[in-house]
């Protein structure tokens, strides 16, 4: 019997008892690619942040595969790029190397490190920015980065809340295609606004309101829902 990544089980939580997610229950196993969709408040990125451990839910439980330990598990996570401090003094090349802190497996020494970093971000084309600021990039810049900080921990599972937000269209179909191309090695959890593009390139897709049912796989294009 093939074992979930991830087992969601019965998970409820409420902040300040007012009830945010009702009995979630959803498995990720390796190689899936789930879209959620759901409107504003509906509860997306406080599941997230239970599942990166971040928050614990008032009933239910996460299950981790055995192969995602506790303390170093290979998540690799993109943020919304809102909650990101662009006047904090650090490099391009710094910020992905931030992310190799939860390696199950370190790196043998900075240089390996470095070098990896720099190839993520030869990889996503904006190797030339290696050595700028952070605070100096563009929104999709700064999304790429992101995405290189999150995959060099050389994740099981990445998890994206919203990437396509603050950035042009044409960047926004560019990292579904990348993520197309990554989910052949790794499961992937894609919070999305952009109801069309998450049909067209998840193989399942979920809405969260509270609570989560599956989405109707040829839906009535209504709009997007955020």
């Amino acid at each position: 019997m093939i074992k979930p990544l991830i087992h969601i089980n019965h998970l409820t939580f409420a902040w300040d008892r007012e009830p945010v997610l009702e009995e979630i229950d959803l498995k990720i196993f390796d190689n899936d690619f789930i879209g959620m969709i759901g409107p504003n408040g509906g509860g997306k990125t406080t599941l997230i942040k239970a599942i990166l451990g971040i928050i614990q839910p008032q009933k239910g439980k996460i299950y981790f595969r055995e192969d995602l330990p506790r303390n170093k598990r290979p998540i690799g996570y993109l943020p919304q790029l809102k909650q990101l401090d662009r006047n904090f003094p650090i490099t391009v090349v710094d910020v992905v190397r931030s992310g190799s802190l939860m390696r199950p497996v370190p790196f043998k020494n900075h240089e390996e490190e470095k070098a990896r970093a720099i190839g993520l971000l030869q990889e996503m084309g904006i190797a030339g920015l290696k050595k700028k600021a952070i605070g100096e990039l563009s929104g999709g810049e700064m999304q790429r980065v992101f995405l290189c900080r999150a995959l060099i921990s050389d994740p099981k599972l990445l998890i994206l809340d919203e990437p396509g937000t603050y950035v042009d269209n044409r960047f926004g179909r560019e990292i579904f295609e990348k993520l197309r191309e990554l989910n052949q090695k790794m499961a992937v959890l894609l919070i999305s606004h952009d109801t069309d593009l998450v049909t067209e390139y998840a193989k399942s897709v979920v809405y969260l309101d509270h609570t989560l049912v599956p989405y109707p796989e040829k839906p009535e294009k209504t709009g997007s829902h955020a």
